[in-house]
């Protein structure tokens, strides 16, 4: 008789999601995530490879839960860049780790999507691809910088997102 499942991939990649914040990725191990899930090290090859795989998984758990939000906002811009800036903020490991070689070459492609439609409401089809680039490269670098608490010259970082953000949907539309 084979020996029962004591876990599931999901519950090892939400173990690896929840150890990525406490620790950052070096602590992501597969001893910390089997002794998370209360199983022994081993064990957690019946479901990844190996760490890289485990990392991979993790990205994609992390992108999946990203697009979950995005796609729950109204779909305006200014929504999405406000749901953006609450994930990178709640899980700051999480959002690094989706920009690094880590992360599956495609894990970011559903993301896109609402960031893409918005773009397109105020661009049109054309040049959607172009806004949403811009605006993203945008977001991304302002919540990089936040997180790493490169903002030290004062003023309000919060009132400093929303003007970017304004500011960018204008020159988007005119």
């Amino acid at each position: 008789m084979p020996t029962p499942d004591r876990t599931s991939l999901a519950a090892i990649v939400e173990a690896g999601r929840a150890i990525l914040e406490a620790t950052g990725p070096s602590g992501v191990t597969m001893q910390a995530v089997a002794a998370r899930v209360g199983v022994r090290a081993p064990s957690l090859y019946k479901r990844v490879r190996d760490r890289d795989a485990l990392l991979a998984e993790v990205v994609q758990a992390t992108a999946d839960d990203l697009t979950a939000r995005l796609e729950r906002t109204d779909g305006g811009l200014a929504e999405i860049a406000a749901a953006y800036r609450r994930f990178a903020r709640e899980q700051p490991e999480g959002f690094r780790l989706l920009f690094t070689a880590s992360a599956p070459p495609d894990a970011l492609r559903d993301a896109a999507v609402p960031v893409l439609r918005a773009c397109e409401a105020l661009v049109g089809a054309d040049e959607a691809l172009d806004a949403a680039r811009l605006f993203t490269a945008w977001a991304t670098g302002f919540l990089q910088m936040e997180l790493s608490g490169a903002f030290r010259l004062g003023g309000d970082v919060d009132a400093a997102f929303d003007y970017a953000t304004q500011r960018i949907i204008r020159a988007l539309t005119t």
